[in-house]
């Protein structure tokens, strides 16, 4: 069966180019054949080949493998990520080498074997589809950089508060540090995250986010540091774990506070190392990554309580981000307010949506428990909901939690808040916790973790 592949064989011997042609043909969908390497450029303007296969020399007699050594640094020059498998004679062997050395993918001794050419040609179509691969996911990395190319996309904020977390973003960014991102649900660690990276020299290179609280304690080296083929019963191949991926780029471990101790000390242990063991396997493998954590979870105190590391708090935490909830700066809800009806009138196709006075005096009063996702997600459900243009107060299907202790003894503490929230949302739907979620504005994952936390 034929390959997919084009290739260019390039030789001054016309018996070798017939043999080639004739030999490939049955094996490759394109095979054209070039004698003088004058007209390579020419060729390569016109036709994108998937192997450009070159002979070291062409003038008569010459044996100092010159001319290859200028025609393979042309051809990169033209497509860097060419793949040139050069032609060669027994005594060559160290100058091909030295080629290799230069860019060359690969040699051919000749006169050649049919089967090894096979050999060499179907390695170099591998490698050539693995370039244009990867130049196809920097292209789309970048092309998504581009849309997202504006400062803080998504993050909304001129609250005082916030101008002071974007200020310290912009200082961190440009650095190596490792941060660590603290905030109740829904305040946009995640976006703070990804704002970090696209602000950091490692742009270009992948941003891989991870759920701690989602990847189950059985896998969890698995997910993480990667297995081999029959380290356990459903391991069928090798496959690289986030720290191994994310190499080069940002690794964003979000709910950290949630890993149990030993868990917490594998993560250390990889990051002291800068290395990581696939499951199955004896063998390091060197990572590079910029670690960016977040949790909502109160981990200094936990260090005081023993259920988080100190060392690697300290590891993590080079640098500090403290999100503000989004009931401590009420300005921002106007610019939120609006930046949501715009995106979802145009997703719902009904623009040019207002909030009505009394509406937006509902939001402005509400203390928001779920945070700037939670105002998201109401927004998003009046819109789709409502038939008029301007919302109203029917149109938000929250209720406005009356402050706890009415009486004698009122408690403002915010815990004790959220906790009477959690409660009566509950309540409200009668047990019934996925409903209770969407009513907070939470996932059913952190509703089970704030109800933990509280003791329900």
């Amino acid at each position: 069966m034929k390959k997919p592949g084009k290739v260019l064989i390039v030789d001054d011997n016309e018996d070798l180019l017939n043999a080639g042609r004739l030999f490939l043909k049955q094996h490759m969908a394109v095979v054209d054949t070039e004698k003088n390497p004058e007209r390579i450029p020419a060729r390569l303007q016109s036709e994108t080949y998937d192997v450009i296969l070159l002979d070291m020399n062409f003038a008569t007699g010459a044996t100092s493998g010159k001319e290859g050594f200028a025609w393979l640094r042309r051809i990169l020059d033209l497509d860097p990520d060419a793949v040139v498998v050069l032609i060669t004679a027994y005594g060559d062997v160290e100058m091909a080498v030295r080629a290799v050395k230069e860019g060359a993918s690969d040699f051919i001794l000749k006169p050649w074997q049919n089967e090894k050419l096979l050999a060499t040609l179907n390695a170099a179509l591998n490698l050539r589809r693995s370039r244009v691969e990867a130049q196809a996911l920097r292209s789309r990395q970048r092309q998504l950089s581009a849309d997202l190319d504006q400062p803080f996309h998504g993050l909304i904020g001129r609250s005082p508060a916030m101008e002071s977390v974007f200020k310290l973003v912009a200082k961190v960014a440009v650095t190596d540090a490792n941060v660590l991102i603290l905030g109740e649900n829904g305040t946009g660690k995640e976006l703070i995250a990804r704002e970090i990276h696209r602000q950091s020299p490692r742009s270009r290179e992948v941003f891989i986010a991870v759920d701690m609280s989602a990847v189950p304690e059985t896998l969890f080296e698995s997910e993480l540091f990667g297995h081999v083929k029959g380290a356990f019963t459903d391991a069928r191949e090798d496959r690289a774990g986030r720290f191994e991926i994310a190499s080069g780029g940002t690794l964003f471990l979000d709910e950290i506070g949630n890993l149990s101790l030993p868990l917490q000390a594998k993560i250390l242990t990889a990051l002291e190392n800068r290395q990581v063991i696939r499951v199955g396997a004896n063998k390091p493998i060197p990572i590079d990554v910029r670690l960016v954590c977040a949790t909502n979870m109160p981990v200094h105190a936990m260090v005081s309580q023993n259920a988080f590391r100190q060392d690697l708090l300290y590891r993590i935490n080079t640098v500090e981000i403290q999100l503000p909830p989004l009931r401590q700066r009420p300005e921002d809800i106007r610019p939120l307010v609006d930046y949501y009806l715009g995106m979802f009138g145009r997703k719902y196709q009904k623009p040019g949506l207002t909030v009505g006075p009394a509406a937006f005096q509902k939001l402005q009063n509400y203390p928001w428990p779920g945070n700037v996702r939670e105002l998201q997600h109401a927004i998003e459900r009046a819109i789709i909901m409502s038939e008029a243009q301007a919302l109203q107060p029917g149109d938000f299907f929250f209720r406005t939690p009356e402050l706890p202790g009415s009486g004698a003894s009122e408690d403002f503490n915010i815990e004790t808040m959220e906790k009477l929230l959690i409660e009566r949302a509950i309540k409200k739907h009668d047990g019934n916790i996925s409903r209770a979620a969407h009513d907070l504005g939470l996932s059913r994952t952190a509703l089970y973790r704030r109800m933990a936390k509280h003791g329900l």
